[in-house]
């Protein structure tokens, strides 16, 4: 594995936050992140768009009707598509959690098409990995989507991958650490 290079954007110390930052802490602190971590680190240098980030977040993650199973798969993909070894880390251990087979997770992670996936996983890989290399997704794509999720769960997914796209870019950018003991687990794909 490649070593993860050094961060660029490090930990502001709470003391030295501005109000506005302190406020934007505070909401996240109280909710149920419990911490600043992650690509909130880095979204601490502008706090209210770390504010609002954190809302769409909390909605994904903790109030989304969406199978966690599901949702965390969706959000495996994106992390493989943007090479995210943080955004990786922290979601393989929801996913397993969720339910998601270790076999599924081994092989979005090694860039290749699961076997076994159950109908649902089936038709999620199909609609993020169409839309995410193509931008956009066939009619015969979505419609399965649409049949399978219903328009909101088809909202729901694209918007969980585009979530933790945009995370994964600001966090590509800032290389965090990752947790401490921890060693990346997705593989570099060559350039």
């Amino acid at each position: 594995m490649q070593q993860m290079p050094p961060p660029r954007f490090p930990r502001i110390a709470p003391e030295d936050y501005s109000e506005e930052q302190k406020k934007t802490a505070a909401a996240i602190v109280s909710g149920p992140r419990g911490e600043v971590r992650g690509p909130f680190i880095t979204l601490m240098r502008s706090p209210g768009l770390a504010h609002v980030v954190q809302q769409v977040g909390v909605y994904l993650r903790f109030k989304c009707p969406l199978d966690r199973r599901l949702a965390e798969m969706a959000t495996l993909m994106a992390a493989r598509h943007w090479t995210q070894q943080y955004e990786w880390q922290s979601h393989h251990t929801h996913a397993m959690k969720a339910g998601l087979s270790p076999a599924i997770a081994d092989a979005i992670a090694e860039g290749r098409r699961p076997a076994g996936m159950a109908k649902d996983e089936e038709t999620l890989y199909d609609l993020l990995t169409e839309g995410l290399q193509n931008k956009c997704v066939c009619d015969a794509t979505y419609a399965r989507a649409r049949a399978e999720f219903g328009e909101q769960g088809v909202v729901e997914l694209l918007a969980v991958a585009g979530y933790y796209a945009m995370l994964a870019l600001i966090l590509n950018v800032a290389r965090p650490a990752l947790p401490p003991g921890k060693e990346p687990m997705l593989p570099w794909f060559p350039y």
